[in-house]
């Protein structure tokens, strides 16, 4: 039994496992390249249970993930666009094991091109729909103009072209996320085309979660970057790109109060537990789904219209159903299922597995 003390982040390691072999077989099955990101669990415990499917390249988002990961991974791509500011701790990745880099301006090109020492592989930012980063998937001008750049720099060698298809996480109708995926696809395809004078081998890299588990046939692009399908959260839930059963984590949190005249229960977690992202539903903002423990930390299914719909800086108030009210008391831990797993996880301050071993994370 673990104790529990203060917000814990719990992780079920058979839950990780079968999303793992789910989207793992997904990748065969497609015939395409598996090279998941590992932003969302952030652990080597966590990303050596990939290596058992034969994961031999990952996607990190920072320099510094890449750090942490590089004793254990020797093909790791940065899916964030160059930080020209970091280019000698580039350097000294670069000589350790293969970099892939993401560019989206030509600037990034001249502010690396003298100071790389090493050969890094370097990919294109397409921008298909997403509008975070990226250059436009139909501005070939400016698509042509960096890739002739990276073309002809010393130590950077054109590989390739990556997107993110971001909208995918504004729907929950699986036939428009289905249409993301392909309109995604044909974007990343026509470049590839407009492209041909300077190579005809560009890999196609994409991999949001909704469109990685709701889309059955991968086929088309050349490797794919899911990342918060090894935990899954509430908003994919939402999305339809999993069912609550698939979620690998849970908040446990201490009960600290109850009060009665408004049927409301105070949690110790808040929004540097979880962070203030939300839902919606029935009218009601909610920051994660409540769920009782059973033998141990065996977790029951959501509880019916209970929610944790208001929290603070270390508060957190769940909004009960009488029979939940009248059956916690204060003392008891209870769980909350998060919205978003991948800040969940970064600011956790305790992470263990529901056998009270301590899982890493950078």
């Amino acid at each position: 039994m673990i104790e529990i003390e203060i917000p814990t982040l719990l992780i079920d390691e058979s839950k990780v496992r079968k999303n793992i072999q789910r989207m793992s077989q997904k990748v065969r099955n497609s015939g395409i390249k598996f090279r998941p990101h590992f932003k969302t669990h952030q652990s080597r415990h966590i990303g050596r249970i990939f290596k058992e499917v034969g994961v031999d390249s990952i996607t990190v988002s920072s320099v510094s993930m890449a750090e942490y990961f590089s004793d254990d991974w020797n093909d790791i791509l940065i899916a964030f666009p160059v930080n020209i500011l970091e280019a000698e701790k580039i350097n000294e990745l670069a000589k350790k094991v293969k970099l892939s880099l993401l560019f989206d301006q030509i600037d990034q090109v001249f502010a690396l091109n003298n100071r790389l020492q090493h050969t890094c592989d370097a990919f294109i930012k397409i921008d298909t729909g997403n509008k975070r980063a990226g250059i436009p998937f139909d501005d070939i001008t400016a698509i042509t103009e960096l890739a002739d750049s990276l073309n002809s720099s010393q130590n950077l060698k054109l590989t390739g072209l990556l997107s993110h298809a971001g909208q995918s996480y504004l729907t929950s109708d699986p036939d428009e996320i289905i249409d993301i995926y392909k309109g995604n696809l044909t974007a990343l395809s026509d470049v590839r085309k407009a492209l041909s004078h300077i190579s005809n081998d560009l890999l196609l890299s994409t991999g949001d979660t909704p469109t990685s588990s709701i889309v059955e046939d991968l086929s088309g692009i050349d490797e794919l970057r899911p990342g918060v399908f090894v935990y899954y959260d509430m908003m994919m839930e939402e999305i339809g790109a999993c069912s609550t059963d698939d979620i690998a984590i849970a908040m446990a949190c201490p009960v600290i109060s109850k009060y009665e005249e408004r049927n409301e229960i105070l949690i110790y977690g808040g929004a540097v537990h979880f962070s203030k992202e939300k839902l919606v539903k029935n009218n009601l903002s909610y920051y994660g789904a409540v769920v009782k423990f059973n033998n141990g930390y065996n977790r029951s299914e959501p509880v019916k219209d209970t929610y944790l719909y208001r929290i603070s800086q270390e508060h957190g108030l769940i909004r009960a159903s009488d029979e939940f009210f009248a059956a916690v008391n204060v003392g008891d831990v209870i769980g909350i299922l998060p919205v978003h797993a991948c800040l969940t996880v970064d600011i956790a301050a305790e992470i263990k597995n529901t056998d009270g071993n301590p899982i890493d994370r950078m």
